[in-house]
């Protein structure tokens, strides 16, 4: 049985969280979020030409995330700096989390380019680079019908937690452990990231998702706080 977690918290809490939006002067729009050890830079340029042009869309505009591990980062071994397979993944997530609240008809043959920087992880990196990107997007003044809050649930031993750590993650004992990222639009609770790494059973992803979905809602009560704060800020 897995009685009780790494940091002591509650199976269903997660770790602190700050947020700050319009943290990076000359870009459109930024966002830092940090949740636990876990941190996130993204700033949001465009939207502006695409080139070269055959990538151009004429009927709307495309997003790009470029997500990035700084060396010393994280746990283990030294991240190698530039792309890799799983950078690109988590780019490729990262987008079709992010494109069901954007509206980028009005910006054809245009990108607009969100760069996710993390000095400093203890997992729930693509969570935590999701969140922020979101509130960068929105603080960059584009079109969105919602925010985007992620959050990983999942299974560690006989428990099912929300906002694993990674030595949560690494958990070996019996029943081992299952990583879930979620990313959830809060206002209607619709699933725009599901990514399983695991095995978990029927009733027990059920449960993690319902999780994901009520601790996602906490975690947009931050995002648009900071938010309001931001806008304070530039019209005072």
């Amino acid at each position: 049985m897995y009685a009780k977690r790494f940091d002591g918290r509650g199976f269903h809490d997660l770790r602190p969280m700050i947020a700050k939006v319009g943290v990076i002067p000359r870009a459109d729009g930024s966002a830092f979020f940090q949740i636990g050890k876990t941190t996130a830079y993204a700033a949001v340029y465009g939207p502006r030409d695409l080139f070269p042009k055959f990538k151009q869309n004429p009927s709307t505009g495309i997003l790009r995330c470029n997500y990035n591990m700084m060396p010393f980062s994280g746990h283990g071994d030294r991240v190698k700096p530039g792309g890799s397979r799983r950078s690109k993944e988590i780019n490729m997530v990262m987008e079709k989390a992010l494109l069901p609240v954007l509206d980028l008809t009005d910006y054809p043959n245009s990108v607009v380019d969100v760069f996710i920087e993390l000095p400093q992880t203890d997992a729930g990196t693509r969570c935590a680079g999701i969140t922020a990107a979101s509130m960068a997007l929105a603080d960059a003044g584009l079109a969105m019908k919602d925010l985007v809050a992620a959050v990983a649930v999942g299974k560690v031993g006989d428990k099912v937690v929300s906002d694993l750590i990674y030595d949560e993650e690494a958990y070996e004992e019996e029943g081992g452990a299952t990583d879930i990222p979620v990313a959830v639009l809060p206002r209607s609770g619709m699933v725009s990231l599901l990514q399983l790494d695991g095995g978990i059973s029927a009733p027990d992803l059920r449960k993690a998702l319902e999780l994901a979905r009520d601790k996602c809602r906490e975690i947009y009560d931050v995002q648009k706080a900071a938010l309001k704060q931001r806008f304070v800020e530039v019209h005072k």
